[in-house]
């Protein structure tokens, strides 16, 4: 059909529409130039985006100002023409009657198998001047860009979301006050079906705009037009997968889909609201929010499963991963934590590719003395640089992808004892406070994260002070069972205190200066809660919707922490209790008041004390010379019926004084393997429990 005077009904509807037009300057350029016919220009524009995005109005757009110009336009829709040549024909067959015509097809999605014949067969025909326009979810494929003939006829054009000015100016144009617009922006994202449906809303509710969030009126029709329809179950697990995680991988779904994570992610590749990257698979914003929206309301049991289960694993990844991979996994990690306030105020995902972090290397040393002098004065750059001497291995710096530039470093200290080459008010006072609340244990050290400087071009918010934290975070983990306290430094102050609290560190009292700078240290002592634990806390949490102000409030955070906080021994106190453990081995109304039931040895394991008590004295049967230890400790303690010492030695056929130096032995000889188990961690880590719903 071509173009007519429009009634004033139609006359109406089309100046509504122009008021809530909002840019595409580039994309009516564009169009513009094809429709002048000048040289280089091009004669048929392919435009796509996922639902939503605004292929249509801009298509009503373009088919106005071909009228405006005179040109005759056709329109097609696609999800009322019959996918055939011969149908199409017959739709389209006007477009050859008069020269400089408009064809407009729109939702090309519904014929998509038409596409060849379209390229080979009709647009070649059309007459002197005609400009075709084709509009639909999918990208053009391969054989417009592999023809040579094409190159110069064929525009691509893939729209985005609108930019964060255009979104307000929608807002704005739909009347919705600009103190009112930030809650919209930041769930819509600037996708424009989400920017509509979410400014009718607050226009007919002002009163909840403040505290907007979508309804589920919203989201189901944000994903019936996003989405679409869905083959199966499957792939609404594999849709959701994507929606939970930074980035989805295939052995990431494989996690949760198992065997069908192949044909799963090859299926979300080519859907049109997920883009592909280097690092693999992420929706657009506002379907990831409907996405995550419409499971949490529709089975937040499923939900709570589903985070459970990638929480797990990609925690795993931070401690196994090698540490060129490490920061990713943290990334990945925390990104799942993005609804918690502060950790989505003071973390970044978006930029995590500007820059990245390396070892030191001899070149960068006068670049760190620099950048610590112009951040923090010449006292902490001497500070720096004698750190650097002592050992460059702690050293990390942060550089740009694209210039390679040095614009940050991070420093890792691992202290097992005082610092005594040189005088450092920040690293003796994280000492002091260790010796004076929970002091090291044989074979622990305590970590501090003892500079973060990032260049003065960065914000404190900023990817380089993204990888700062989630180093921090990989070198915690990745020591875990070594290290005892735990220091974050930051310049004294009020910023930091809210997300440092939010994550379980607390100020020491003892405020460090170094120059005209004072400095606060947050503090966590890893043996009382160690990492893993604090990432199942962080879990629970979250999912029981509370948000972690401080780790002060409410009954079943405390209840949480119970759980989770152990009890940190000295070597005497933890060999004292072991010997009343294995005493009390068939009293087990003893066994919850043992010290070792709250110790990292136990507590929050899925081993019983007499499990592991049984474990370790099979253990001493694999050791040289063991056997004699083995019989000794087990027919004592480990056996009914044997009320005294003297029986046992009689039992075995011993003199007692050599039973008696064989139980010793073996007794010594357990307290040494459950040591280095309490220390460094459970032998089994397919017995230890990660976070968890």
């Amino acid at each position: 059909m071509t173009g007519s005077v429009p009634n004033d009904i139609a006359g109406r509807l089309q100046r509504g529409r122009d008021r809530m037009f909002t840019g595409r300057a580039a994309e009516l350029a564009v169009f513009r130039a094809a429709l002048s016919g000048d040289e280089g220009a091009p004669a048929v524009l392919f435009v796509h985006g996922p639902g939503g995005i605004g292929k249509s109005m801009l298509l009503r757009r373009f088919a106005a100002e071909a009228r405006a110009m005179g040109r005759p336009v056709l329109d097609i829709d696609g999800r009322t023409v019959q996918p055939t040549p011969e149908a199409f024909e017959r739709e389209a067959g006007a477009a050859f009657a008069e020269d400089g015509t408009v064809l407009i097809i729109d939702t090309f999605e519904r014929c998509q198998g038409l596409e060849g014949w379209l390229r080979e067969k009709f647009l070649p025909r059309l007459p002197h001047g005609g400009v075709a326009v084709i509009a639909g979810r999918q990208a053009p494929d391969a054989e417009w860009t592999s023809d040579p003939g094409w190159a110069d006829l064929l525009y691509r054009m893939a729209l985005r979301n609108l930019s964060p000015d255009e979104a307000t100016a929608l807002l704005h144009a739909w009347g919705v006050p600009r103190h009112s617009q930030a809650p919209l922006l930041a769930f819509t994202g600037g996708h424009p079906l989400a920017l509509a449906l979410a400014a009718a809303v607050a226009v007919r509710e002002p009163a909840r705009t403040a505290q907007w969030k979508p309804s589920m009126d919203v989201v189901a029709t944000l994903l019936s037009r996003l989405v679409g329809e869905v083959p199966s179950p499957l792939h609404r697990r594999a849709l959701e997968v994507c929606a939970r995680v930074h980035m989805t991988t295939e052995p990431l779904l494989r996690v949760v889909l198992g065997d069908d994570a192949t044909v799963m992610f090859a299926w979300l590749r080519e859907l049109p609201f997920i883009e592909s990257t280097q690092d693999g698979l992420f929706p657009h914003d506002v379907v990831r929010q409907a996405l995550e929206e419409d499971l949490r309301w529709r089975d937040p049991d499923g939900y709570a499963e589903l985070h459970g289960r990638l929480g797990r694993h990609l925690f795993e990844q931070i401690r196994t991963s090698p540490v060129t991979g490490t920061l990713s996994a943290v990334r990945s990690f925390l990104f799942l934590y993005r609804d918690d306030r502060y950790m989505s105020d003071f973390n970044s995902w978006r930029e995590a590719g500007e820059v990245r972090l390396t070892a030191c290397e001899a070149d960068d040393r006068d670049r760190i003395r620099s950048l610590a002098g112009e951040v923090e004065g010449e006292e902490s750059a001497a500070l720096a640089g004698a750190w650097l001497e002592r050992g460059p291995e702690a050293f990390r710096v942060c550089r740009t992808a694209r210039e390679n530039k040095a614009v940050g470093f991070s420093v890792w200290l691992q202290l097992t004892e005082a610092p005594q080459a040189f005088h450092d008010p920040v690293a003796e006072a994280a000492w002091n406070h260790a010796r004076a609340t929970q002091p090291l244990r044989e074979g622990e050290h305590i970590a501090v994260a003892r500079f973060s400087v990032t260049s003065p071009e960065y914000p404190k918010i900023s990817p380089v002070e993204n990888l700062h934290q989630w180093r921090t975070l990989a070198e915690a983990a990745r020591t875990e069972g070594r290290v005892a306290w735990m220091y974050v430094v930051v310049r004294a102050g009020t910023f930091w205190t809210p997300y440092m609290a939010s994550l379980g560190l607390h100020p020491i009292a003892e405020r460090p200066r170094v120059g005209a700078l004072t400095y606060t240290l947050f503090a966590i002592d890893w043996r009382v809660q160690p990492v893993w634990a604090w990432a199942e806390e962080k879990t629970r949490l979250m999912l029981s919707h509370v948000r972690d102000r401080s780790r002060t409030v409410q009954a079943d955070g405390a209840e949480a922490r119970r759980g989770t906080e152990f009890t940190v021994l000295s070597r005497p106190e933890f060999d004292a209790a072991l010997r009343d453990a294995l005493r009390g081995f068939f009293r087990p109304q003893e066994w919850s008041a043992n010290p070792l039931t709250r110790s990292r040895l136990t507590a929050g394991t899925n081993r019983t004390l007499p499990q592991i008590l049984t474990d370790a004295v099979e253990g001493l049967r694999t050791e040289a010379g063991g056997e004699k230890y083995y019989r000794a400790v087990s027919r004592t303690y480990l056996t009914k019926g044997m009320p005294t010492q003297q029986s046992v030695a009689e039992r075995l056929g011993l003199p007692f004084s050599t039973y008696r130096r064989h139980l010793a032995g073996g007794i010594a000889r357990v307290c040494d393997a459950l040591w280095r188990q309490e220390i460094y961690g459970d032998p089994a880590p397919a017995d230890r429990p990660h976070p968890a719903v």
